[in-house]
Parts: structure tokens; C-alpha cells; sequence
């Protein structure tokens, strides 16, 4: 067609400015054809080739988001995450028919035609001038490009707009970067790469979704029937979704099988027969992260997720690490013990109702690596009712909430400290029902007075006391004497070696004489590391979740290890050990001793007992259970929790029992082992 019958045919067309991208674009691919102007708008072929020729020639594919599976230490699937639901897939993982259903019902022409089909596009100025209705004019090639420019604009409404708008400037940027794929893929690569791209619907991205989603199967599949469902499905997502639109699916799709036949690719009987057939729906309804947890792991699986957010080994920026967990296709293999967290689920559920105004939270390490073996709690992971996604388990930054006070489980550190510092087990105080707290400083040098009474839980428990027995029957006037003496700054000191440097909600630690009975707000998984490190002989770990993590490519991204030190001697440990498997042999924690082996830990009960807590090790592994009222914490004591009326909160009693259950089923089949035990200087 000449320059001059192309004028004559717009005029006598009266082309409108709907189809002045596609007049404009002939024009351009026509080598320079003279496009007339067109209303006022002065726009020409000639500009539009320069137009054209400017636009860079890099065009990049970004890596295309798909989901990322959690898998625990066994290689269970934990949950499938997010951003946008997309498994990518090779070229011989995709079913040939719906390759070929494709190709006939979006562009019969793709293997004779190069980037942009030029016929193609003047039959859509033919058509859509003569009355015929609207006509695209896109190749599969073009359609990808487009695809691609919507991924990257990703959840911004703009910017997809954007990348979908019918304007001159995007037709010819997308023409040209279709040029620019041509020349660098092979057709079918091309189509892999759509067919891995493109949204059909349902939450589903790429055609592998899209199978399970609908048919429940793998891409690879496919049969003719499905194929040409998913086929049809590109043009409209919405329009033609089987589950909600069944009738419009199949009409379409059995216009896809035509055009098929029509092309050849398949007989008339085969598409008669396709025709015949319902949609054979079988779906697999969306399901999108942390909270399709099956045993409870929902806290932990969000755990993890924090972990890659937040920690710099994910990324040197939060911006980084976001791209990294929204781009997915990470296989991520975690710490989780399977047994250990059914056994932890079974415990908190049958001891703690969900409906329960208290709840209560475990979390379970490994002393020597401070792996997370288990973490869970009575309220399950979601947003309905009776549900939270608050991990009672770990501080504000990761997930969690503010944290708890710790009550008399605090008092081991003050132990470590004095040991450290030279004063003995046997060191003994009057221990009195009721005294004034010792006269202190911190370590900025603030001093607190001697002023305000400190007393014992039983005006029974009065001393003098040596250390073994004060643990044994958590006597608080000993602890507030021992404190007085190793001085604050060394009790802040030695927690701080022990992982515990700030508030679970954030905020420095409230350094004072109250700090010794356990007032500062801390969690289950900083509690169970500290114990962990009186099993492994004094050898503190950072807690880990992720073993190993895969990216996209099959490669391992390098993740953050426990990194373990020595914060104590070990003979602090060992004798911190021997004082606590007295206080479940014969003290507070005797309703938490395990029956099979050699078992220590550490009762705590807060004031008005609004928080009661275990936390206790064997050699094998470490565990701190918190029982708390959640909603403006009161007395839990006359409280109905597990289906029993509680008379008096303590944690021996209350929260000794989930973590003896916890820790009973954890071990299970494990060959039991001696605690380290030493003679008390």
C-alpha cells in the first residue's frame, strides 16, 4: 500500500482517534508510510518513528514473583507463602495443547510473523474502520511485553494502569521491546515465558497455578479440554472465570476448541468430543501463607518470615530484603522438629482453651545451637475469633507483642551473676519474711535507696537461707540480699550476655532492685535460650529458624547461623544446673519433673499472679511456657482456663504441666541422659 492510498483510505474511513495507535504503528512498521494528522493532535508517522527509534533498546525481564514453600527439619511442608501465587515452569513442564490453544485462539500467525504481525494490524484498521467492531492487532510477543511491564508496576494500581494504557507512547515502546525478545528468544521460550507470566484468574499467575488451581494438576497435564479452558481464560480472567462465570468459561472455551480445528491443530471429532465434555472443574482454592499452618506452626512459619525481613544476612536494606520475600521462589528449610511441635500444639491446646480469657505460649531450643525446635500457642494463627497473629513467643520486631514480666524465672541470672563474681552457693542470708531492699546502683551510677519492702510469697518462708534452698523455694528476700551484693550492673550485665538487651516491646531494660523477681516484660524464646545456656555448660546461642534457603535458580542464599559464646564458666552452669533440678525434685517445679529423665528449671509467678511460668532443660532440649490473661492482663487465679476453675495461679502448678507435657512428647524415643551435676561450694 502507498503512502497516498493509505491517506485516501483513513480519510474516506473517518478513522477516529480510538485506532490512531494502531494507523500510527502501521505507519511505523510500513517503514515511514505518511499517517495524515489526525484531529488536532498533529500526530505523525514520521514523528512516530522518531519517536520509535529514540526509546532504548535494553529491555530486561525482572525475576517473576512466585511462592515460596517453608518446609520443617524434616522436609514437611509448613505453609506456602505469597506475593502473588506463581510456580514458574520449563518449556517440557507445560503440556503442549495449551501451547498450541494459544497460538490458535490469540495469534494463529506466531510462527510466520516476526515481533509485530503487519498484517495482522492493518485487518484491525480494515475492520475496526469498516464498521466491523473492534480488532486487536497485538502478537503473543507484544502481549508478553505488556505482561512484563504490568509486573514490574506490581501492586500499584498506577502504575498498572499504566502499563495498560491504550496510548500511542506504550504501543510503540512495547513494539519495539517485542522486537527486541524476538531477536533473543527462541518462539517457544517466548511462549514459556507468557505462559509463566500471565494472570488467569483466581489468584493464579502462570499456568502452573492456574492447573492446580482449576483442575488440581500439573501444567504437564494438562488434557485438550483443560488446556483450552486455560487458553481462553488470558483474554478475560474475570469474564471467563469457570468458578463464577460457567457459562461464559465454556462457550469460550469451546471457541478456543474451533479455532483449533479450524487451524488444524486438532480434528473436528477431537473438538467435537472436547465440546461435549462439562468443565471438569476440580479446584484447589487459593491458600496464602503463615495461617494454612495445619499443627499449629502459624507463629513460627511468621517467625521466619520476620527473619528474612529483618535480618541484614536477607539483604544490606529493608527494601532489599522486601523485594527478596515479595520476588519468592525461595525454598526455605527451618529448624522445626515435627514431633516437638505436634507434642507442643497437643499441650497448649488441651491445657489452655482457645475461648479462654488466659492463654498460654511455649517455645522449645536446642542447647549448643539455639536452633527453634518448636514454637506455638493456645490461640491459633488468623483474624477470626479466638484467633490472634500477635506470636506471644517473641518481641514487638519479630511478630510478637510486648512481652511479659518473668517473675522468679529471673532469678537464675542473678545466680549466674553472683557465681561469676566469686560468691558462693553457700552463701547465706536471714532471708526474713519482709525487708527493705538493699541500697543499690545501676550502671550510670543512679542510686536506690534502701526504702521499700521486698517480702517472701508465705509468711511461713523465712530463712537463713543457702543458695540451693532459696532457688528451691524461691525465696525473694534471698535473691533481693544476693542482688544487693553482686550490685545491679552485673545482673544487667550478665543478662545482656545471655540475649536479654532490651524490652520484648522495645525500650531499654528497667535496671533496678525489682529487676532480680522478674519485672522486665521479656518472652518464652529469650527465656528457653537463657536456660539453654545453663544446659550447654555456659555456651550462649543467638536463636536460628532456617537451616538453609534456596532462591529461584536452585542456588543457596547464604542465611544467619547461631553464633554461639561462652558467657559463663561452665562450672557456673553446672552448678546453676544442680541447683535447678533440685527445684523439680523437691521445690516449686515439682509438678513439671519428667518421669524418664533428669530434668531442671525454674518456677515464676508475678504479682496478683497475673503471669505464671516454666522454664526448664534436659540436655537435649530447653523450653519456657507463660500462662498470661492477654486483654489488660488481671489475677488469673478464679479464672476458668482448660475447663477448670482456678483456684491459685503459680507456675509450678498452672504452666509447670504444659511444659512437662510439651517436653514429654518432644523426647519421646530419645535415649534419656544425665544432667551435669557439681558439689555446692
Amino acid at each position: 500500500m502507498s503512502s497516498s492510498q493509505m491517506g485516501k483510505f483513513v480519510r474516506n474511513s473517518k478513522l477516529t482517534v480510538r485506532f490512531l495507535g494502531i494507523s500510527t504503528a502501521a505507519g511505523v512498521l510500513t517503514a515511514g508510510v505518511a499517517v495524515p494528522a489526525v484531529g488536532g493532535m498533529g500526530l505523525t508517522a514520521k514523528s512516530a518513528v522518531e519517536d520509535f527509534q529514540n526509546l532504548p533498546d535494553d529491555f530486561t525481564t525482572p525475576p517473576l514473583s512466585q511462592s515460596s514453600t517453608i518446609y520443617d527439619a524434616s522436609g514437611g511442608v509448613i505453609a506456602t507463602v505469597w506475593d502473588r501465587d506463581r510456580t514458574v515452569v520449563t518449556s517440557d513442564q507445560i503440556s503442549p495443547l495449551v501451547k498450541s490453544a494459544l497460538v490458535d485462539i490469540e495469534d494463529n500467525r506466531f510462527y510466520d510473523h516476526g515481533a509485530i504481525d503487519v498484517k495482522g494490524v492493518l485487518r484491525a484498521i480494515s475492520n475496526n474502520a469498516g464498521g466491523g467492531g473492534t480488532q486487536g492487532a497485538s502478537t503473543l510477543t507484544q502481549q508478553y511485553v505488556k505482561n512484563v511491564f504490568v509486573e514490574e508496576a506490581g501492586d500499584d494500581p498506577a502504575a498498572v494502569q499504566a502499563a495498560q494504557a491504550q496510548t500511542v507512547g506504550r504501543k510503540l515502546k512495547e513494539m519495539k521491546y517485542a522486537i527486541k525478545v524476538e531477536e533473543t528468544l527462541s518462539k517457544d521460550q517466548i511462549l514459556t515465558n507468557y505462559l509463566n507470566i500471565t494472570f488467569f484468574g483466581e489468584q493464579a499467575y502462570g499456568v502452573e497455578a492456574a492447573a492446580q488451581r482449576y483442575f488440581s494438576t500439573h501444567a504437564a497435564d494438562l488434557t485438550l479440554p483443560q488446556a483450552a479452558l486455560l487458553a481462553g481464560l488470558v483474554q478475560s480472567p474475570s469474564g471467563y472465570d469457570p468458578v463464577v462465570n460457567p457459562k461464559a468459561a465454556k462457550e469460550r472455551r469451546d471457541t478456543v476448541l474451533r479455532k483449533m480445528a479450524e487451524y488444524g491443530t486438532i480434528s473436528r471429532q477431537q473438538a467435537d468430543d472436547a465440546i461435549k465434555t462439562d468443565l471438569g472443574l476440580n479446584v484447589s482454592k487459593a491458600q496464602k501463607g503463615c495461617i494454612t499452618a495445619q499443627q499449629g506452626e502459624g507463629f513460627f512459619c511468621d517467625y521466619v518470615k520476620n527473619e528474612v525481613l529483618n535480618n541484614p544476612a536477607f539483604g544490606n536494606s529493608a527494601q532489599a530484603r522486601q523485594a527478596l520475600w515479595q520476588r519468592g521462589g525461595l525454598q526455605i528449610h527451618t529448624t522445626l522438629d515435627p514431633k516437638a511441635q505436634a507434642a507442643l500444639q497437643k499441650s497448649v491446646t488441651s491445657h489452655v482453651y482457645a475461648s479462654d480469657k488466659a492463654a498460654t505460649a511455649t517455645t522449645v531450643v536446642q542447647p549448643g545451637t539455639g536452633k527453634i525446635i518448636a514454637m506455638g500457642q493456645s490461640r491459633p494463627y488468623g483474624v477470626g475469633t479466638n484467633q490472634t497473629q500477635i506470636n506471644y513467643n517473641v518481641e514487638k520486631s519479630m511478630g510478637g507483642g510486648v512481652g511479659f514480666p518473668t517473675g522468679s524465672t529471673f532469678k537464675p541470672i542473678v545466680a549466674a551473676a553472683a557465681l561469676e563474681g566469686g560468691i558462693p552457693a553457700s552463701q547465706t542470708y536471714a532471708s526474713p519474711y519482709s525487708m527493705l531492699w538493699p541500697a543499690m546502683k545501676d550502671c550510670s551510677g543512679n542510686r536506690y535507696p534502701s526504702k521499700d519492702e521486698v517480702h517472701n510469697d508465705a509468711k511461713s518462708l523465712v530463712g537463713p537461707f543457702a543458695m540451693p534452698a532459696a532457688m528451691a523455694q524461691s525465696v525473694n528476700t534471698y535473691f533481693a540480699s544476693l542482688e544487693g551484693d553482686v550490685g545491679l550492673c552485673s545482673v544487667a550485665q550478665m543478662a545482656n550476655k545471655l540475649g536479654i538487651t532490651q524490652l520484648a516491646g522495645g525500650g531499654p531494660l528497667a535496671v533496678t532492685p525489682a529487676m532480680a523477681l522478674g519485672t522486665n516484660t521479656l518472652t518464652p524464646l529469650e527465656m528457653a535460650n537463657v536456660y539453654a545456656t545453663f544446659a550447654a555448660h555456659g555456651s550462649y546461642c543467638t536463636p536460628t529458624a532456617i537451616d538453609s534457603v534456596t532462591g529461584p535458580d536452585g542456588k543457596p542464599i547464604t542465611v544467619p547461623t547461631g553464633k554461639c559464646s561462652q558467657v559463663m564458666s561452665s562450672d557456673t552452669a553446672d552448678q546453676l544446673t544442680t541447683m535447678l533440678k533440685g527445684v523439680v525434685q523437691d521445690g516449686t517445679g515439682s509438678p513439671a519433673g519428667l518421669s524418664d529423665r533428669d530434668s531442671a528449671g525454674k518456677t515464676g509467678t508475678t504479682n496478683d499472679s497475673k503471669q505464671v511460668w516454666f522454664v526448664g532443660y534436659t540436655n537435649e532440649l530447653s523450653a519456657a511456657t507463660v500462662v498470661s490473661d492477654t486483654d489488660s492482663p488481671k489475677s488469673l487465679d478464679g479464672q476458668s482456663i482448660g475447663g477448670e476453675v482456678v483456684g491459685q495461679a503459680f507456675g509450678g502448678t498452672l504452666a509447670g504441666p504444659i511444659w512437662r507435657d510439651t517436653m514429654t512428647g518432644a523426647l519421646k524415643g530419645t535415649t534419656p541422659s544425665s544432667l551435669t551435676t557439681v558439689p555446692l561450694g
